[in-house]
């Protein structure tokens, strides 16, 4: 505990905090910022999270992780086909500039999102629009090309939120930088990369969902979010008392904290969050099914679960919960620890183990390069894995890089593999996300490029029925199981750690979007 104390009296220097912060200002801290706050721009959760504060979406997710509520649409009402969606739109909401909100405004936003130009690597939570009209200013017609039986709940994602014409025109390439136009409680006032996040309330707002007690406004003037990227440096701070909220605790922390007694931590439940390693299945070195899964059975995740996360995560066989909507139960014994069967997959694929104990192939070593980022566990779990690799005669060549930079590296794709954490909300969620060929180069990192997998997708995704539905995403998530696509490791839990004098506090699970609109939370 006084390791972690005495740096807190430095780290206010440094971010410049005085000990008795403004009592209208919220003081929040995360490890992560972004290269940008444009939410159609990106994959990124530490975008997203940023995003919800300042923007809404036409439907909200309530606290159970699968049921979508009206927001910006009040009501809404599905035709027999699925292909068309008719929302109602609320009269009374307005973006942070005064600007009012209308049916056009959605048109737009959607019209963005599916554009050409703008390359959105999420574009396909929209579903294959059809056409989108406005009949009058508040109610959109969303048709379809073919039914998206996950349609509602991707509405809720910070890729869908709406965005005002004339802020995006105005902004240009800055759009996002120096400046965003929103709807949320939370307007966006300023923005220091790598350094701070400042937000401001949002006076007009009444339209929050019924999930919150409280509409609108937030009850706090401003919101500052602090980027303090070193673990112990965080754990300090919120002990101190520095900081009133977080959701970036380091998890070999969580029990130390807990103890704390000017603190609460409570755990994002449910939650579907996976720790993953991506084979770039294009590469030669990862091209073959036998090395991935060679790869796959090498390593003890219970260990890495017990040693590195103190138990706040379980082991992942499968790429997808098992508490998950539509998790394939014929997924399960596809992925088993076995060193040895690793080693004769690895001699049957022709590599043979060197002088040096690493594994060579036609005068190439078997050492793929692997991309993470710099922050939490993500180099302790790849150190981890790369002292398995050399067991088996693979020499993992880790390379981590800073959060704001890690996409553009990523995008370069010069690489064997790579890490994220994942968080989703259904098996068709992460299915689509990933493994669809049209994500290709991302998120679909893989290059994975197969008729199979993607016509079970189609057929999941214009489904009817719940029962169809889960038929055809077990056979999608059977073939890029057996693919050995992924190196699952372990599915991550999720905490909001707050200072007990903060009311109002409850984590949401909605893409590690714990705080999401601070609606209920006042001193």
């Amino acid at each position: 505990m006084r390791k972690f104390l005495k740096g807190v009296t430095a780290l206010l220097g440094v971010m410049g905090l005085s000990p008795v912060a403004e009592a209208q200002t919220l003081r929040m801290m995360k490890s992560l910022d972004a290269p940008h706050y444009d939410g159609q721009r990106t994959t990124w959760s530490p975008t997203s999270d940023i995003v919800n504060m300042f923007q809404d979406t036409l439907v909200a997710m309530d606290w159970d992780g699968k049921t979508a509520i009206p927001y910006l649409a009040k009501s809404w009402t599905i035709s027999p086909d699925g292909k068309l969606y008719t929302f109602k739109l609320r009269d009374d909401v307005s973006f942070c500039s005064g600007k009012k909100f209308t049916a056009q405004d959605v048109i737009y936003s959607f019209k963005r999102l599916k554009s050409p130009e703008l390359k959105a690597p999420l574009a396909w939570r929209a579903g294959n629009i059809k056409e989108l009209r406005a009949p009058d200013p508040y109610t959109v017609e969303y048709e379809l090309n073919e039914p998206f039986a996950d349609l509602l709940l991707q509405l809720t994602m910070f890729t869908t939120a709406i965005h005002n014409k004339e802020s995006v025109e105005a902004l240009g390439k800055d759009y996002g930088v120096k400046a965003i136009d929103g709807t949320g409680p939370w307007c966006f006032e300023s923005w220091q990369p790598r350094t701070e996040i400042v937000l401001k309330r949002h006076d007009a707002y009444k339209w929050g969902p019924s999930m919150y007690t409280n509409k609108g406004p937030v009850k706090f003037e401003k919101l500052s979010i602090k980027i303090v990227p070193e673990d112990s440096s965080r754990v300090a701070a919120m002990m101190g008392g520095q900081f009133d909220i977080t959701h970036q605790i380091p998890l070999q922390f969580i029990q130390q904290v807990k103890a704390s007694p000017n603190l609460n931590v409570q755990e994002a439940k449910p939650n579907f969050q996976l720790m993953y390693y991506g084979y770039k299945t294009t590469r030669p070195m990862v091209a073959d099914k036998r090395v991935r899964e060679a790869m796959n059975i090498a390593i003890n995740r219970a260990d890495i679960v017990k040693g590195i996360m103190l138990g706040n995560a379980e082991p992942a066989y499968t790429f997808i919960d098992p508490k998950a909507l539509d998790f394939a139960d014929s997924t399960k014994g596809l992925i088993k620890e076995d060193v040895e069967r690793a080693k004769k997959l690895l001699d049957e694929a022709g590599w043979k183990v060197g002088s040096d104990g690493i594994r060579e192939k036609d005068g190439v070593k078997l050492a793929p390069r692997v991309l993470f980022t710099q922050v939490a566990y993500f180099p302790r779990v790849s150190e981890a894995i790369q002292g398995y690799m050399r067991k088996i005669g693979v020499d993992w060549k880790i390379v981590g890089y800073d959060s704001t930079i890690a996409p553009a590296e990523m995008g370069k794709q010069d690489f064997e593999l790579w890490t994220v954490t994942f968080p989703y909300i259904s098996s068709g969620d992460l299915l689509n996300f990933y493994f669809d060929s049209k994500n290709m180069p991302a998120p679909n990192r893989m290059n994975w490029n197969d008729a199979k997998t993607d016509e079970y997708l189609k057929m999941g995704r214009a489904s009817i029925t719940e029962a169809d539905r889960a038929k055809y995403y077990a056979l999608a998530q059977q073939r890029v199981t057996e693919e050995h696509l992924w190196m699952p490791v372990m599915n991550i839990a999720m905490y909001t750690t707050s200072l007990k004098k903060l009311k109002g506090v409850r984590p949401h699970m909605l893409y590690q979007n714990t705080f999401y609109k601070g609606l209920d939370y006042s001193f």
